[in-house]
């Protein structure tokens, strides 16, 4: 499953991620960092360290799981 995470910096200097299921491909950086944007200045978000105050990255992150037959 491939997930969209944003990641950004709030007042206390920490990152804060927020992921999104299922992004649509190919992933438009324009509208993936004009979101962002829109994110900060709306600030519907809140975090235990303050505002969100800036953009630090975006990347899709795929994870891949194998279950292991384990012998009794």
């Amino acid at each position: 499953m491939k997930k969209l995470e944003l990641k950004f910096e709030n007042e206390d200097g920490k990152i804060v991620t927020y992921s999104l299921d299922k992004p649509i491909e190919p992933v438009d950086s324009d509208q993936v960092n004009a979101a962002m944007d829109e994110i900060i200045l709306q600030n519907p978000f809140t975090s235990s360290g303050g505002d969100l105050v800036t953009k630090k990255s975006a990347r899709v992150v795929e994870r891949i799981v194998q279950e292991i037959e384990l012998g009794e």
